[in-house]
């Protein structure tokens, strides 16, 4: 049986659904896309141009839910069936969109560029706690139109997995599901077969601005799947209590929703997000609070309760060093996040509220992942009886469970095997091997990584077809020539 966290009542989750649906009318979604407004009022929606707000009947939302796919699947490079989206697969990827990366020699935050996104990924590729690449961090030696792009292109180079990615512009949403369509075979086969999946924001409190709404449009019209990132900020950007949050993150992601599924009836779509409370003292936003788990919780159980896929931000710290506090934060959200049965939950290896990834981070939190995967697998019956059977012969010494066979067959079937990130060994040992603590570990596992790292084996046509396109975006931008990956890649 699979354990599972409820922090909501069936009737609780009614009242937020209801109050939700009562949102969409009063004060209504402004939504700041002409093309959308006007889906949203040849549906029947009532729409003022002057102020663009649209007040949605809770029919026409009810219409849009009735035809989004319950499940769907993200495939690899090769076209294999990797990550599935609904019901309670519980899934990880890295988190996505940093701004800097932590220096583990200096341990200091330094602006990203390619090397540090290039690094991230070689560790996460290696990693099988990770379904999913991510792309990871924003590459600043890079013109700034081509920042989304850019690190899309990096996975798509250096690893095989699924993504989830996200466009930064309306114009460049089109080439980024160009890319994946070149590396697809084609559009068909990237409709058919989807790579990828693109966080959509809307802006809280209840706006869809003209960027997000169109992305919207973009992905369901090619069929690539969407993933709305609601990020309501309690106390703040959205009322203070728990519920009063969630309640507005149902209200936006049922608009997405709906624009969405005017824009083009069954494609894939994800109720996902990355609310936080607002803390009051320092005027932060902190992922890591057990307050903001709860909201991310409670809205997934809205989600399954609508019976869409869900997505959620956890397992990540608003601390800046590999610390007991990051520790603390990203293993008890994503802990929270596996037993509430979200599909794919983002956020290893960031710190700082999001804003720095850490590769020494990705491989902590991996081991913290494999915990929270071996508690979802729950309590197992391995054997005819539960214990009787087992002490048949024995005589009352400590050791005679060691001797029988059927500890051999099943330990570790009942154990998670960590690596050498978690110690467990005794005070000699640890001293004898040096006295290192988590974080030393980390780095050693790091290097071993980037060490046995080998790029993937991919069409040198499709390469080629991707370079070329890339280069061009760039030279558009202003840039005569991209950073050469292979200045990166060992000799």
């Amino acid at each position: 049986m699979q354990p599972r966290l409820s922090l909501l009542t069936q009737d609780l989750i009614e009242r937020i659904v209801d109050e939700a649906y009562q949102l969409l009318l009063k004060p209504g979604i402004k939504v700041q896309n002409e093309e959308a407004r006007k889906l949203l009022l040849d549906a029947g929606a009532q729409v003022d141009e002057e102020t663009m707000v649209v007040r949605i009947p809770a029919q026409i939302a009810k219409a849009a839910l009735k035809t989004v796919p319950r499940t769907f699947q993200l495939f690899d490079y090769d076209g294999n069936p990797t990550v599935e989206y609904g019901g309670d697969k519980v899934q990880f990827d890295p988190g996505s969109s940093g701004i800097s990366v932590l220096d583990p020699d200096t341990l200091e935050q330094k602006t990203a560029e390619t090397a540090d996104l290039i690094r991230l990924l070689k560790v996460a590729e290696q990693l099988p706690q990770y379904d999913a690449q991510s792309t990871a961090v924003v590459c600043h030696d890079v013109p700034k139109e081509i920042h989304d792009l850019y690190r899309l292109y990096l996975v798509l180079l250096h690893s095989k997995k699924p993504i989830v990615t996200g466009a930064f512009s309306n114009k460049t949403v089109q080439f980024m599901i160009d890319m994946l369509a070149i590396m697809s075979g084609g559009a068909d086969n990237l409709r058919t077969k989807p790579r990828a999946v693109f966080d959509v924001c809307p802006s809280p409190p209840l706006i869809w601005s003209s960027f997000g709404s169109g992305n919207l449009m973009v992905l369901a019209r090619a069929g690539v799947p969407a993933e709305i990132v609601s990020m309501p900020l309690a106390g703040a950007a959205a009322p203070v209590t728990l519920l009063g949050a969630v309640t507005q993150h149902a209200a936006e992601c049922l608009a997405g929703i709906t624009i969405h599924q005017l824009a083009h009836a069954g494609s894939p779509i994800v109720w996902g997000g990355a609310p936080a409370i607002f803390d009051m003292r320092k005027g932060g936003t902190p992922m890591g609070a057990v307050e903001t788990a709860m909201i991310d919780s409670s809205y997934a159980q809205v989600g399954k309760y609508l019976n869409v896929p869900t997505h959620a931000y956890m397992g990540a710290t608003d601390s800046k060093r590999l610390d007991m506090q990051a520790g603390i934060e990203s293993g008890i959200t994503a802990m929270i996040g596996a037993l509430s049965g979200i599909n794919m939950i983002s956020g290893s290896g960031m710190l700082d509220f999001l804003l720095c990834h850490s590769a020494e981070k990705l491989v902590i939190d991996a081991e913290g992942v494999a915990m929270a995967q071996r508690m979802l697998q729950g309590m197992k019956i391995h054997t005819e009886t539960l214990a009787t059977g087992f002490y048949e012969g024995v005589n009352f010494k400590g050791g005679d469970f060691l001797k029988q066979r059927i500890t051999m067959q099943l330990f570790q079937k009942e154990q998670n095997m960590p690596s050498a990130i978690i110690d467990r060994d005794s005070m000699r040992g640890w001293k004898a091997g040096g006295s290192l603590d988590t974080f030393d570990r980390a780095k050693i596992r790091v290097k071993e990584l980037l060490a046995s790292y080998r790029r993937p084996e991919l069409d040198p046509a499709q390469v080629s077809q991707l370079h070329a396109f890339v280069l061009n975006l760039a030279k558009q931008a202003g840039a005569e020539s991209l950073p050469l990956i292979e200045d990166f890649e060992p000799a």
